[in-house]
């Protein structure tokens, strides 16, 4: 099996004021020499700047929150591929609260990953079920959806790493066990492999995300296909993602 290098990514989703964002970057400082994990931090747009600066001279990467597909446009209120390319190197893409309160679809999402792939974006893929479709066994028929309506015909785009992101776990204080996660991701990669072929399924990292803290994240990271953590809350301290980073590196 190739070798992944572990991902500890911060979506600060709709938070942090500039000010607020600069001290959350100065809490961070070190974070780029935790060794053996890759960390990309993931501001909202109009901090972008500010992240990108802080660790422009380290290998911490910074990703947009979302993109439109087009690299230009009349696109009122959009950022494009074009734009966003200019300060960061990641994309999350498909986020459940972009689903549920956006009407993103995984069609919206097979033109994004295009999109990211022609403007060198890393994208960051969230998939995952809703309560009731869990309750219902639908788990594995939702990812089926996500997973191979969003990758199309289109080949692997560059940097490629999926997200499982159960939408009953995100903020809830309630995660997954660590063998509902690693059930699911075995099954993302088992649909990589249909989808793209097995070298690249294998190399392919897949995160876990739904309240994330230091406490837990190591359960994930030690299950055999989880590379990793998607925080969201937990990131917006800095004590708090410092040490999930540190976790994540060690496990």
């Amino acid at each position: 099996m190739p070798e992944r290098t572990p991902l500890s990514a911060a979506n600060w989703k709709m938070n942090c004021t500039s000010a607020e964002a600069r001290a959350l970057c100065d809490g961070l400082a070190g974070i780029e020499r935790i060794a053996g994990v890759e960390v990309v931090l993931a501001p909202s747009f109009l901090q972008l700047p500010i992240a990108a600066a802080a660790f422009a001279d380290s290998a911490v990467g910074v990703a947009g929150q979302n993109m439109h597909t087009q690299p230009s446009g009349a696109f009122t209120g959009e950022v494009s591929p074009a734009q966003l390319a200019e300060l960061a190197d990641w994309v999350i893409l498909g986020h459940s609260e972009r689903r549920q309160f956006f009407c993103e679809d995984d069609l919206a999402l097979q033109a994004k990953l295009a999109a990211a792939a022609s403007h060198n974006l890393k994208p960051i893929l969230c998939v995952g079920e809703t309560q009731a479709e869990r309750e219902n066994n639908r788990t594995r028929t939702v990812l089926t959806r996500q997973i191979n309506t969003a990758l199309g015909d289109n080949p692997a785009p560059p940097g490629l790493v999926v997200s499982y992101e159960p939408v009953w776990a995100i903020g809830a204080g309630q995660p997954a066990t660590p063998e509902q996660a690693q059930e699911a991701a075995a099954h993302i990669r088992g649909l990589l492999e249909g989808a793209l072929g097995e070298p690249i399924a294998a190399q392919t990292r897949i995160l876990y995300g739904g309240s994330v803290k230091p406490e837990n994240v190591a359960d994930f990271v030690r299950c055999p296909d989880v590379d990793g953590a998607l925080v969201g809350g937990a990131s917006l301290d800095p004590d708090a993602f410092l040490e999930i980073t540190r976790r994540i590196a060690a496990a």
